[in-house]
């Protein structure tokens, strides 16, 4: 049944009269006729009889009339709640990797309870590629995912990408390993050459970059740790087990060193990822405003 011809009927049981129903929808008469009509033969039985020179519904276009009231307040409803300029509601779930949750989404939905408090956001730490695997099976609404430069990720024409923040990276050694060293990322990496790496164990991205510019100084890197927190990158820097990339403006701890990585340099780009056409949803549009906002900052 097509909710304007419920609507049809909705009307002409409040107004009587199909002469009134056309006057107040801007139609005529007979349309007014025809689609009642059509709405009988939908519904299986006469939803309205001839009392004099009107009419009137019948038992079963009271009822209907009744559940009409209900169906056009539900679609009323959805439609508003599916219009970008609604206030956003319902729940958000969200997958991203670590520094964007931690950095990024978490103030924001911070910010969101005292806003917003219909909205409801559900977290989920993933690398990108497991982000985007969710969002594909449709089990999580966002994936915040990143890529670099130098190993830019493959263009995908089934989602949408909002650019978000980028962040420079650094090569991080132990302290004294540090001193002295100058030059280009190629040159910083070749004084590593013969020094084991540590990269994710979760994504490969890191590991691309590293090989990417160990090959302009003409080593192929030892990769021989794998490890996803950076606080957990950093202790086994500590340690002596080997060099990572880290953030170049990541606190470090005694016994860590950050050397810049110039000419190329090496940069994180961060993205918020949507399935089309899902972004004008109030809640994804909301928060993909937001931490755009927080990016900019």
């Amino acid at each position: 049944m097509e909710t304007r011809r419920l609507r049809l009927l909705l009307e002409l049981s409040r107004l009587g009269s199909m002469r009134a129903v056309a006057d107040v929808l801007g139609t005529t008469t007979s349309t007014v006729s025809q689609q009642i009509a059509v709405l009988a033969r939908e519904a299986g039985t006469p939803l309205i009889e001839p009392e004099g020179r009107r009419v009137r519904l019948t038992p079963a276009g009271r009822r209907l009339a009744g559940h009409a009231v209900t169906i056009l307040a539900a679609v009323e409803a959805a439609r508003l709640d599916l219009d970008p300029a609604a206030e956003p509601a319902g729940t958000l779930r969200v997958a991203g990797f670590a520094t964007a949750v931690r950095a990024f989404l978490l103030p924001v939905v911070a910010g969101l309870a005292a806003d917003h408090p219909r909205l409801r956001v559900l977290v989920r730490e993933h690398e990108p590629a497991e982000a985007l695997a969710l969002l594909a099976c449709d089990e999580v609404d966002l994936a915040l995912t990143y890529d670099y430069n130098l190993a830019p990720a493959a263009p995908d024409r089934t989602v949408e990408a909002t650019p978000l923040w980028t962040a420079r990276w650094a090569l991080a050694v132990p302290g004294a390993a540090g001193t002295g060293v100058t030059g280009g990322a190629p040159q910083v990496f070749a004084r590593f050459a013969d020094e084991p790496w540590i990269v994710n164990s979760r994504n490969t991205a890191d590991e691309d970059v590293v090989r990417v510019v160990a090959s302009l100084a003409g080593f192929t890197p030892r990769v021989a740790h794998r490890a996803d927190s950076l606080d957990l990158v950093q202790d086994m820097i500590a340690a002596g087990l080997g060099v990572a990339l880290l953030p170049a403006d990541h606190p470090v701890r005694p016994g860590v060193r950050l050397l810049p990585l110039t000419a190329p340099a090496v940069e994180l780009r961060s993205y918020a990822v949507a399935r089309p056409g899902r972004l004008n949803w109030p809640p994804l549009a909301l928060m993909t405003r937001l931490l755009a906002g927080r990016a900019t900052r």
